[in-house]
């Protein structure tokens, strides 16, 4: 609910100060919508792109391997435990005063942001599927499912950290936020990731 609150409230700023420009017909108006980088950065941080997916793990303590030592532990020693759990990861830009910037000039403008990262990561635990696999000789240890748990955090969370894919789509999900910002003006816009050569983007 905050969330939107805060989408609307950006956007009626933006439609009043299209309104102003059209009824006064104040160029000064329009020059301070663009160069306006509080606006930019609140549109740049609320454009985040949200994943949603199951993380999985198995851990056991046999090979598989089909030789007779093997085979016992299988019946006697097994601990094969399997957790999967939904998680939900948010992409998007971090931005403070020495990352972020916008520059106009004449009818151009560059918009210099961080690149993307993956914000927060968040297992939900309350929908985990578990199943295991014992030994006859094996028993139930809560501390088995903890350390495993543990693990598929880490692992997941690794992963998605470093994911082309979803980092690709959180920047061109931010292009297009910008793209309907600054659509109305006509201007030429650029917007510049980190480290990449900045991008021009093609407006309607």
């Amino acid at each position: 609910m905050k969330r939107i609150i805060q989408w609307l409230a950006v956007i009626l700023f933006i439609v009043f100060i299209f309104w102003l420009g059209q009824r006064f017909g104040a160029r000064n108006v329009n020059e301070q919508v663009v160069s306006n980088s509080l606006i930019v950065r609140e549109i740049a941080e609320l454009a985040s792109l949200e994943v949603q997916g199951n993380a999985s793990i198995k851990r056991s303590n046999v090979e598989n391997s089909g030789n007779w030592t093997d085979n016992l532990k299988k019946v006697f020693a097994e601990n094969t435990v399997w957790v999967t759990v939904p998680y939900t990861a948010k992409y998007g830009v971090d931005v403070n005063e020495q990352n972020f910037s916008v520059k106009a000039d004449k009818k151009k403008v560059l918009v210099t942001l961080p690149a993307p990262q993956l914000l927060s990561y968040e297992l939900r635990l309350n929908q985990m599927e578990t199943a295991n696999k014992k030994g006859w000789l094996m028993f139930s240890d809560d501390e088995t499912y903890t350390d495993v748990q543990k693990k598929l955090y880490e692992t997941s969370r690794g992963q998605l950290q470093n994911n082309a894919v979803y980092l690709e789509q959180c920047k061109e999900k931010i292009r297009n936020t910008m793209r309907t910002y600054y659509a109305p003006l006509q201007y030429e816009v650029e917007v510049k990731f980190g480290n990449e050569p900045a991008k021009t983007l093609k407006l309607p």
